[in-house]
């Protein structure tokens, strides 16, 4: 009765581990999708809007969901005061403390960084077109990741199964 108990829970976290991973695949296109739509956002409160980019960061991350919500609100917090960081170190900061908790990797996030380095150091029209290459270099990023979505989800589901089920053929 142990032994088929302890096999049942071998099984169970070998599947859930799959599962969560395939998870990841599928949030990804997700997240960058966000991603997307908050700098497309904030290319429409420079252009029209004239928002400081506090605020701006503040706006998009209360009308944006978790996680992205979470990097804009930090940028913002970081350019306000007693922080007083510039939009490239407040927006870097906020990459890094936040993406953990996001299922981007490093192409999104070094687009966000390179990103960092203009906003607010330059006219608002070349804002916008670095605003501009940074969403087709997401959209390019999205189309990857949804194809691997495509190839890995169901693999990891299963691969999780099936490594379960020989970790319990071995130890009988």
């Amino acid at each position: 009765m142990l032994k088929i108990l302890g096999a049942a829970l071998v099984l169970l976290a070998a599947t859930l581990a799959g599962w969560l991973q395939a998870r990841q695949f599928a949030n990804r296109p997700n997240h960058i999708r966000r991603l997307i739509l908050a700098l497309k956002r904030l290319e429409t409160e420079i252009m029209y809007g004239f928002t400081p980019l506090p605020d701006a960061f503040r706006r998009i991350g209360e009308q944006s969901g978790e996680p992205i919500k979470a990097v804009f609100t930090t940028a913002a917090d970081n350019m306000s005061s007693p922080n007083r960081y510039t939009a490239q170190e407040s927006l870097q900061l906020a990459a890094e403390k936040v993406w953990k908790y996001t299922a981007m990797k490093a192409p999104e996030q070094e687009v966000i960084r390179q990103l960092s380095y203009t906003l607010g150091t330059s006219d608002r029209k070349d804002q916008l077109g670095h605003l501009a290459t940074a969403v087709r270099q997401l959209e390019s990023e999205e189309s990857t990741a949804r194809e691997e979505q495509a190839r890995y989800e169901k693999m990891y589901r299963s691969l999780g199964l099936l490594c379960g089920a020989f970790i319990v053929i071995l130890f009988y």
